[in-house]
């Protein structure tokens, strides 16, 4: 019998020492539990993404001295698996470095395992540091007279079967070839980030390539928010019939044990998938924000708080990640602003239990009119005067971000921030985008199962988010009666339009023929080709789709759209607008 434990970290970026810590103690509760093997997840010893902290020798050689020095540090009858990133020769040619696994057993750093499939799509970039692999990754645990033959994969390894994808991406697998190899037991160490639904696709993938090569698979994988990018965790045991023998909980570090002989796996712990997807990605929000702001040393939160859908939902994630004792709520009503912006503010603040500070604007916004006046005479008031508004506001909160060291959160969501519905420097300021890569309608749907649950579990308990702020028209109120509709299509219609366009790539002919009217399409694809230098400098977004305003997303601000985009050869090159 084997006794085999998975450590679901959630490392620091460049905290070597932290994370080195994380490993021995999970090392040390496996030992005392009668683990012989350990596996952590990718780049576990550094955190990943660590993109171009991967360019500076000092740190490539500190990692190598705290690999060496944990090594010393672990308990000697365990073997465990370290993420970690391991120089090459000069004289080798190629890039600098692999993306390795570095076997520690009996005091030493006795092997290195090197990854093969590099990925460089989406928030990918591994090329940039890393040269590939070019063996299969095999070793031999001893313990006592049973005998282990694993074969070791590091993330995208495994995500290379023809069979499951219908293509085949590299030129290798990995898998197969490890397969051929005579192996006990297959072993991947992920740092997957997460997206909705991901961790279904991957436990498909996982019980595919178990079924398809009669091996069981351990996948351990890394929790934890790391800038924008989400980890889910979803470590997991699969045997060699596809059946999900352990499942680490989603969203937060864990140990996962589990025990193997010759006979089988004895039964583990299989924590359940989220029942529904508004749980799963509220779930991921939280950790984000509040991963960003512990490991950004920030403590506190302010937001401002306009009565609105997205900023309510922003405020509950806060209070549920940071504490509503941490949380500051700012209104700052200004002459447009109906009386029950003001009052469905209050209740939500109240139903959270968050302090809030109000802020009327109308002095300053007359001031602004007055210091302008004679650079704006006869001109006709319009989009600069609105954005005055959201300007000062953003002014404001940044006052009260920079003089008590609270961390702002941005409350636009993605539909806003795809046609640039959102003003630069007014309600994008920021240091994090709590909610923008969450579609307007998606933003509705998990404010009523918000709801729904609070009633659930508290059936005489107000509702989270107030009905009137659900059920109001969404509007920026910068002007009289004004209401989001009238600059753009229904938020059901508009966010469909996009995910065919941003997440599905389609082309305006494509996207009619799914029955949108021409015409909305042409203008929501000018729109999002427009707004690109915005989201250049927007804060972080939280990565919750699988195509996020982020380091995914590598667009020219200035460009000409393509006509293959398009049915018109006449757009004109980009604007740079408000």
């Amino acid at each position: 019998m084997i006794k085999i434990a998975i450590a679901q970290l959630n490392p620091m970026i460049g905290d070597l020492e932290g994370n080195a810590e994380q490993i021995r103690q999970a090392a040390e509760a496996s030992a005392e539990q009668g683990v012989q093997l350990l596996l952590t997840p990718e780049l576990s010893l550094c955190g990943y993404p660590p993109k171009d902290l991967l360019i500076i020798p000092s740190f490539i050689a500190a990692m190598q001295q705290q690999l060496a020095q944990l090594a010393r540090s672990l308990p000697p009858q365990i073997a465990v698996l370290v993420g970690t990133a391991h120089p090459r020769s000069p004289q080798q040619g190629g890039k600098p470095l692999h993306n390795s696994v570095a076997l520690l057993q009996d005091g030493q750093i006795q092997h290195y395992f090197h990854k093969r499939l590099l990925p460089t799509y989406d928030v990918f970039d591994e090329d940039r540091y890393f040269q590939p692999g070019v063996e299969p990754n095999v070793f031999q645990l001893e313990v006592g007279e049973c005998s282990l033959r694993l074969g070791i994969t590091i993330c995208e390894d495994l995500w290379n079967d023809e069979n499951f994808w219908g293509r085949r991406q590299y030129p290798v697998d990995p898998v197969a070839e490890l397969s051929d190899q005579s192996i006990d037991l297959l072993v991947n160490l992920s740092a997957s980030p997460y997206s909705v639904g991901k961790q279904h696709l991957r436990e498909q993938m996982v019980q595919h390539a178990a079924r398809r090569y009669q091996h069981s698979i351990l996948y351990a994988n890394q929790v934890g928010g790391n800038d924008d990018l989400v980890f889910d965790g979803g470590s997991l045991v699969c045997d060699r019939q596809g059946q999900i023998i352990a499942r680490a909980p989603a969203f937060s570090t864990d140990l996962l044990m589990v025990e193997w002989s010759e006979s089988g796996w004895q039964p583990g712990s299989i924590n359940p998938l989220a029942e529904q997807e508004e749980a799963e990605i509220w779930a991921a929000l939280v950790l984000g924000v509040r991963d960003y702001a512990h490991k950004s040393n920030f403590t506190q939160a302010v937001i401002g708080l306009s009565g609105g859908i997205d900023s309510a939902l922003v405020a509950a994630i806060a209070a549920s990640a940071l504490g509503a004792e941490n949380v500051l709520g700012v209104l700052m009503p200004s002459p447009y602003s109906s009386a029950g912006s003001v009052t469905d503010a209050l209740m939500l603040a109240q139903n959270l239990g968050i302090a809030t500070q109000t802020l009327p604007i109308a002095d300053l916004m007359q001031s602004y009119d007055r210091t302008l006046a004679p650079l704006f005479a006869d001109t006709t008031p319009g989009v600069a005067e609105e954005n005055i508004q959201a300007r000062i506001r953003g002014n404001l909160l940044m006052a009260i971000a920079n003089k008590f060291g609270y961390l702002l959160l941005s409350t636009g969501n993605k539909s806003e921030m795809s046609v640039g519905y959102c003003t630069l420097y007014g309600d994008m300021s920021g240091g994090l985008a709590a909610i923008a890569d969450l579609p307007k309608t998606k933003v509705y749907a998990i404010c009523n199962w918000l709801n729904q649950r609070s009633l659930n579990l508290a059936p005489r308990s107000p509702e989270i988010i107030p009905a009137a702020i659900l059920s109001k028209p969404p509007s920026a109120e910068l002007k009289p009666g004004q209401v989001d509709q009238d600059s753009l299509p229904p938020y059901d219609v508009l966010d469909d339009i996009l995910v065919r366009l941003i997440d599905q790539q389609q082309s305006w002919a494509e996207i009619v023929a799914a029955g949108h009217d021409p015409t909305t399409v042409q203008r929501i694809i000018q729109m999002v080709h427009r707004a690109e230098f915005k989201r250049r400098q927007a804060p972080p977004v939280l990565k919750i789709t699988p195509r996020a305003f982020g380091f995914g997303w590598r667009m020219p601000i200035v460009s000409r759209l393509p006509m293959v985009l398009t049915q018109s050869n006449s757009v004109a090159p980009v604007e740079i607008g408000a």
